[in-house]
């Protein structure tokens, strides 16, 4: 059989046919990515918006699966991603190589299983396992909600609740849905050969490129039972997301309402008295974690040692007094599968908890806090100090993998993240042309971790577009609200500007704060994250130029908004993680129990990723121009001040308000 057309030559057909022109940086990360695949050789590759990396990361995917016939797994964090690529990028991309591949490339979609809806289990519902829901009012809701969906099931070609327009509430959805563990399995199950999720594992089970999530390669790679279709590459798109969706996925919780809904699932299948000393515990348990703080546990104490030790012996009598599985009817088989399934997450939470507090606080592996949210009852939750082990060892261990994000270096390295990966120090390779993989190119023992650091730039001319305004001259944060010199400043920035400002804010309280002191005093409208879906009010925003627009986290990263509508980026202070964040406090104490740079290693560096982040929604397309407004003097002047100004794009900088206020002020002229 010929050989297929080189990565270069197949890139300029699939740039050709979307109507594009090549683009210095997408060629490098195509050539780059096709030789990772070829040596088996990591990469991490950098590539600023407007790069085309999606393009530059399919192409030489499909060229290998075409050509070794196996499968290439793309995870993404975000569904608009998801979207993006399986509705858009991909289509087009099978249909322009399809002449030079000699064949069309395949691809599918594929989510956690709880994502699908599951026949069997919408032909008998569970009653609802949440106690607030015998308000009537929620009740007759989920009434409605399961119907609905009854009357979608007899509809849908897929059974993906993202296609359900409009969609149902959570508690609705786990009526009619299964989890992994919950399942019965295809020959058991009696729709089994009807399953949603089923059709969507076999259609992924044969194609080219399979698109997935993060959670979902975590689940793969993590917890021992394969969910995806064997595959020999994947490509972290998003890549700086990776730790903390990893990190979800390997968190646990325990609390009344858990152990409750496994007492109550196992109640009809044992001895009256197991499933009743199973929910006392629980019960217990929601007592007595009202009197703790909620805050990090560095030690745990011994009356909720002793109550968390009985729900983990209860709920291992439930689950052997259950016994193996046997023949039964399907009623039965399904009870017997849901039961198990939350009895052993309690027992296995327990167990974890109860052992995370045995070695000496420097060499424990997880964290233990209690959280209350919401003010609903508190809840117990355990995670991982460190997901590197982890990925080192079941994503870099077994799979050639391709991280890329535009956003992977932090002071103007890999360094910061490659740790959180498990990755070992850079080994930096040369550069060679595409093209057949030579004797230094032969792929090599995974057990050997290699990888490589690339920035293949940005086709913006970040110093001629864009300002990057240090506000050296104004008062530190401090933990009363924004102080009455910021609002002074924001408000001439806003006024500037003429609107089109995106607020970033380290807080609701302070996106509200400023909310409610600017619309008094400033013509222009200003929109606030919570006062409507997220999504209306970037829609609002980008269709008004004169509107601005106050939020808080999810728009750091989810805003793309191209054109005249958005030239400001304020930045309301640096978004270090909260002093009393269990999490984030309990690494940077373990990493400097270690010898290191706790502040540096976990503080620090989650403030770059935020930064560079949130300075990334301003140039959108080579004809945005904008500012940079960063209101908190840390940045000038404390000794990371330096480390955060180099995750930074290259813009050019200054601390002139004045400066700042005129170029602003001549943007808003030209429309």
């Amino acid at each position: 059989m010929p050989a297929l057309p080189p990565v270069r030559a197949l890139l300029e057909t699939a740039v050709g046919a979307v109507g594009g022109a090549e683009r210095p940086g997408q060629v490098e990360m195509a050539e780059a990515v096709g030789r990772a695949i070829r040596t088996g050789d990591h990469l991490a590759v950098q590539a600023g918006t407007g790069t085309g990396k999606s393009l530059a990361y399919l192409v030489p995917a499909i060229r290998h699966a075409v050509e070794k016939g196996t499968t290439v797994v793309v995870s993404t964090a975000t569904i608009a991603l998801q979207r993006q690529l399986v509705d858009r990028d991909l289509p087009r991309l099978a249909k322009a190589l399809a002449k030079d591949l000699r064949r069309t490339p395949t691809f599918a979609i594929l989510k956690g299983r709880r994502n699908y809806l599951c026949l069997h289990r919408l032909d008998a519902p569970e009653e609802p396992e949440d106690q607030g829901l015998f308000d009537p009012f929620a009740v007759s809701r989920l009434g409605r909600e399961v119907t609905r969906l009854r009357e979608w099931a007899s509809d849908t070609e897929t059974g993906d609740r993202d296609e359900l327009v409009p969609g149902v509430s959570d508690q609705g959805w786990r009526q009619v849905s299964v989890s992994a563990r919950e399942c019965l399995g295809v020959s058991k199950c009696p729709i089994g050969s009807d399953c949603f999720a089923e059709r969507a594992r076999a259609e992924a089970g044969k194609a080219d490129i399979v698109v997935t999530n993060h959670a979902l390669l975590a689940i793969d790679a993590l917890q021992g039972y394969q969910v995806l279709p064997e595959h020999d590459v994947v490509v972290v798109d998003e890549a700086h997301e990776l730790v903390d969706r990893v990190t979800s996925v390997a968190t646990g919780e325990l609390s009344a309402a858990s152990v409750g809904i496994a007492a109550r699932r196992v109640g009809r299948l044992v001895e009256e008295g197991l499933a009743d000393r199973l929910a006392e515990a629980g019960e217990g348990l929601g007592m007595l974690l009202e009197d703790v703080p909620a805050a990090r546990m560095d030690a745990i104490p011994d009356p909720v040692r002793t109550t968390v030790a009985v729900i983990r012996d209860a709920a291992h009598a439930c689950v052997t007094a259950l016994g193996p599985e046997k023949k039964d009817d399907v009623e039965t088989a399904t009870a017997r599968k849901l039961a198990l399934s939350v009895l052993d997450e309690v027992h296995d939470t327990a167990e974890r908890i109860l052992e995370s507090f045995d070695p000496p606080e420097p060499d424990r592996r997880d964290v233990v806090w209690v959280s209350r949210e919401n003010d609903r009852p508190a809840v117990m939750r355990i995670a991982p100090l460190s997901v590197a082990g982890l990925l080192r060892e079941r994503l870099f261990g077994e799979t050639t993998t391709v991280l890329t994000s535009a956003t992977l270096t932090l002071g103007g390295s890999f360094d910061a993240l490659a740790r959180q990966w498990g990755l070992p120090p850079e080994q930096r390779q040369g550069r060679q042309a595409d093209g057949a993989a030579t004797a230094k190119e032969a792929p090599h023992d995974k057990s050997d971790i290699r990888w490589s650091g690339l920035d293949v730039g940005s086709p913006f001319d970040h110093a001629k577009s864009g300002i990057l305004y240090l506000a050296k001259h104004l008062p530190p944060p401090g933990r009363d609200g924004l102080p009455d010199a910021v609002l002074d400043e924001l408000a001439e920035l806003v006024e500037a500007a003429g609107g089109r400002t995106l607020g970033l804010f380290s807080s609701m309280r302070a996106a509200k704060h400023a909310t409610q002191a600017l619309r008094d005093r400033l013509g222009t409208d200003i929109l606030c994250q919570g006062e409507d879906s997220t999504s209306l009010l970037v829609k609002k925003f980008a269709e008004d130029p004169a509107t601005s627009l106050f939020g808080t986290l999810s728009l750091w990263q989810g805003v793309d908004v191209p054109g005249p509508s958005l030239s400001l980026v304020v930045i309301d202070r640096i978004p270090f993680p909260r002093p009393d964040d269990p999490l984030a406090s309990a690494r940077q104490r373990s990493v400097e129990a270690h010898g290191g740079n706790g502040f540096l290693t976990v503080a620090a560096t989650h403030a770059a990723l935020l930064l560079a982040q949130g300075a990334g929604r301003l140039l959108r397309s080579t004809s945005d121009r904008g500012v940079i407004a960063v209101l908190d003097p840390r940045i000038s002047t404390a000794r990371y001040g330096g480390f955060l100004r180099n995750s930074l794009p290259p813009f050019w900088t200054t601390t002139n308000p004045q400066v700042v206020r005129g170029a602003l002020t001549r943007l808003a002229a030209q429309g």
